[in-house]
C-alpha cells in the first residue's frame, strides 16, 4: 500500500473520473441517517473532484483546502470514534476517507501526538504515505500536556516520534498545543520557555524542518494577548481558535473559560495572521440543535444540513486558512465536501440570520449533562440528572416558551410543567438546591451544577405565576 501514486492513478483505482464523483459513489450516501446528526443522507448530485475553495498563505504562497482534516476522531472497528472509545482503529477506514477526501482536493489533515489515545499520528502516516508528499500539508503539536513531558528531553523525544509516526522528513504546520489551559501563563511558561523548546522550534523552522509555526488557544485570554504581544519575536504564522456562529459572540455563555471568537479572529486580522479553525460545530452542538432550531435552519435552507451552517460560516471569514473538522464517517465527510467544493460565502443577511439564531438559542441554552451521575447522591434528595435532563428535553423539543402570549405558550407551558411533575418527584426537584456545591466538583463536564438549578428553579417559578 505504500506507494506513490498519480493522481489520475487514483481516482482510477477509486473507481472515480477526474471530474466528479457522484454521491452513491460514497458509502452512507442513501436513505440512511447520518449515525450523528440524524439526518438522511440522501445522495445529492455530483460532488465534484476539481471545486475545492482554496486560501492562500500569505507567507508561503500555498494553496490550502478550505476543508481542513481534522483527524482526533478516526474511526474504530467498532463502528465509533477512536477519541471516545477502546476499540482500535479501522486503518483501511482511515485510508478511504483519506483517499476520497484528497481525490475532493482536501490538502491539510491535522493531528497530534495526544489523539486517538496516542495513535492518531500514526495512523495518520500510513494513510498519508500513500500519497505524494508534495500533495498534502501536515500538521501536528507538541502536545506536552503532562508534567513529566515538560522537560527538554521528554519534549524532544514527543517532537522527534511525530516526524517517525507521521511518515515525513518536514512538518507543514506545527502547534504550540492548546496555550492557556489549565495552569494559564505560569504552565506555558514551563511547557515551552523554560526547557527552550519554543526557541528551538523556532530554530527548527529557519533550517526548514518546520514550515510555519503557530499555537492552538484555548481557555486564558491573558496567555493569547502576551503570544500576540511577542508576534514580532516570533512572527506566528498562524493560529488555531475556536470560532462558530454561536460562539462569535457567546463564548462566555457557553463556557465562562472561553473568549468570544469576534475578539480573537479580530485580534489575529489586525496582524494579517491566518486563522485556522477549530470546533466550527462548537463539540458537535451546532449539528445536533434544539428542533425549533432545526426548523428555523431547514425553512431558510431546505436542502442543506444543519450542520453546513456552521462549516460555511467559519469559511465565509476571508482571513481563515482552513477549517478543521474531525470526519469519523463517509457522511460528515460527503456532506462537508458539498459546503466547500465550492463555498458558496454567506450573504450579510444570512450572517445576521445566524447571530440571531444564536441569541435565540442562547436565551435557553441547553445543559451539557451527559446522566453519569457522578453529581449523586445528592445530600438533599435532588434528582440532578433528572432535573437537568427534562429541561434539556423541552428546550430540544420547543417545550420553552418564548413568551406569555397565545395558544403556543399555553401548550408549550403545560408540557413542561407537567412533565417537570412526571419526571422528577416534587421533593426532588429544583427548588430545594439549598446550593451546598457538593455536586460541581464531580461533574466531568465541569457543570456549575447549583448555578444551573437556581436558573431552572427561577424558569419554573416563572411558568407557575405566568398561566396566560
Amino acid at each position: 500500500m505504500k506507494q506513490n501514486i498519480s493522481r489520475r492513478d487514483f481516482l482510477r483505482r477509486l473507481g472515480l473520473g477526474t471530474a466528479a464523483l457522484t454521491g452513491a459513489a460514497l458509502v452512507g450516501c442513501d436513505s440512511k441517517k447520518n449515525p450523528v446528526t440524524g439526518e438522511p443522507t440522501v445522495a445529492l448530485g455530483e460532488i465534484p473532484t476539481d471545486q475545492m475553495t482554496y486560501r492562500t498563505n500569505p507567507k508561503t504562497g500555498e494553496k490550502v483546502s478550505l476543508l481542513g482534516y481534522g483527524c482526533m476522531r478516526w474511526p474504530t472497528l467498532g463502528g465509533g470514534s477512536a477519541r471516545d472509545g477502546a476499540d482500535e482503529i479501522d486503518q483501511q477506514m482511515v485510508n478511504r476517507l483519506v483517499d476520497t477526501a484528497i481525490a475532493h482536493g482536501v490538502n491539510y489533515f491535522d493531528t497530534s501526538p495526544a489523539y486517538c489515545k496516542g495513535l492518531s499520528e500514526r495512523a495518520t502516516g500510513i494513510a498519508l504515505s500513500r500519497h505524494p508528499r508534495d500533495s498534502y500539508f501536515v500538521a501536528t503539536k507538541l502536545s506536552n500536556f503532562a508534567q513529566s513531558t515538560w522537560s527538554r528531553e521528554a519534549s524532544m523525544a514527543m517532537y522527534r516520534n511525530s516526524f517517525k509516526e507521521l511518515q515525513v522528513d518536514h512538518i507543514d504546520y506545527m502547534l504550540l498545543h492548546a496555550v492557556g489551559m489549565g495552569g494559564g501563563m505560569d504552565e506555558f511558561e514551563k511547557r515551552y520557555i523554560d526547557n527552550g523548546m519554543l526557541d528551538f522550534l523556532v530554530a527548527e523552522r529557519e533550517a526548514g524542518r518546520i514550515g510555519n509555526l503557530g499555537f492552538s488557544y484555548h481557555g486564558d485570554v491573558k496567555v493569547f494577548d502576551y503570544l500576540l504581544s511577542q508576534h514580532d519575536k516570533y512572527k506566528w504564522d498562524f493560529v488555531q481558535i475556536q470560532l462558530n456562529w454561536v460562539d462569535w459572540k457567546h463564548a462566555k455563555e457557553v463556557n465562562p473559560r472561553n473568549t468570544d471568537a469576534e475578539y480573537l479572529y479580530g485580534e489575529l486580522a489586525s496582524r494579517g495572521i491566518p486563522a485556522i479553525i477549530m470546533e466550527p460545530l462548537l463539540g458537535g452542538r451546532l449539528s445536533k440543535v434544539p428542533d425549533h432550531i432545526v426548523e428555523r435552519l431547514k425553512e431558510a435552507e431546505p436542502q442543506r444540513s444543519v450542520a453546513s451552517w456552521a462549516f460555511r460560516y467559519a469559511g465565509t471569514h476571508p482571513d481563515v486558512l482552513t477549517v478543521l473538522s474531525g470526519m469519523t464517517y463517509m457522511e460528515h465527510l460527503e456532506d462537508n465536501l458539498r459546503s466547500f467544493c465550492p463555498l458558496k460565502p454567506l450573504t450579510a443577511e444570512e450572517m445576521e440570520f445566524l447571530y440571531a439564531t444564536a441569541d435565540l438559542m442562547m436565551e435557553y441554552p441547553t445543559i451539557p449533562c451527559n446522566d453519569c451521575k457522578y453529581c449523586m447522591p445528592c445530600p438533599y434528595g435532588l434528582d440532578i440528572p433528572a432535573i437537568l435532563l427534562h429541561y434539556n428535553k423541552c428546550v430540544n423539543e420547543g417545550n420553552v416558551p418564548e413568551t406569555s402570549e397565545g395558544e403556543e405558550y399555553r401548550r408549550a407551558r403545560q408540557a413542561f410543567l407537567v412533565g417537570y411533575d412526571r419526571s422528577v418527584p416534587k421533593l426532588r426537584q429544583a427548588s430545594h438546591c439549598i446550593g451546598c456545591n457538593q455536586c460541581a466538583p464531580h461533574c466531568p463536564q465541569q457543570i456549575d451544577i447549583p448555578r444551573q438549578l437556581r436558573r431552572i428553579d427561577r424558569f419554573v417559578e416563572k411558568l407557575k405565576q405566568n398561566p396566560a
